[in-house]
């Protein structure tokens, strides 16, 4: 996994009225570190929808948390052309925390929409985002490995999204 991505199990406290999760305290050193969450977002994805690739260029970092639904989430490393690719779903929830240096995005896999909420470090600015865009089909983003292998097939070759990790 690249430096800086970390993963925090979410505990479901179950009854028989429902659940209840803790999704966020700022004592998870394990996960937030120094960081301090300045927002929290929530958006609705539909299947097979790509919402990527992004970075943020002042430092922001990126947590996420699906809810509901899956994601193949994918931070890249243009400097080591180092990919890390995983699945989360609101079946296992987790916190995944996502340095704005790597580019990032995701992709809804699965037959159901995705619930995702996110925190930032930072407040957004329409006026002046903290963000630079490439496209999601970007061919010049070519992983050298992924997850560590320099094995997997997907690798030498523009990323595609759609390309399941098993094939």
């Amino acid at each position: 996994m690249l430096d800086g991505i970390r993963i925090k199990p979410i505990t479901r406290l179950v009854d028989e009225r429902g659940f209840f999760s803790e999704i966020m305290r700022n004592d998870w050193r394990d996960v937030f570190g120094d960081d301090t969450i300045a927002q929290i977002n929530h958006t609705f994805t539909y299947p097979n929808v790509i919402r990527a690739w992004h970075r943020h260029i002042r430092g922001q970092v990126d947590y996420f948390l699906v809810l509901e639904g899956s994601i193949k989430l994918c931070a890249f490393d243009d400097k080591t052309s180092e990919l890390t690719e995983l699945v989360s779903s609101g079946t296992e929830l987790q916190v995944v925390r996502i340095p704005g240096y790597y580019w990032h995005g995701f992709k809804a896999v699965g037959s159901k929409p995705v619930l995702l909420v996110y925190y930032t470090t930072m407040l957004y600015n329409a006026a002046d985002p903290d963000e630079e865009r490439r496209v999601w089909n970007d061919p010049t983003l070519i992983p050298q490995s992924i997850n560590g292998k320099r094995s997997d097939a997907r690798v030498g070759k523009s990323w595609d999204w759609n390309i399941p990790p098993h094939r």
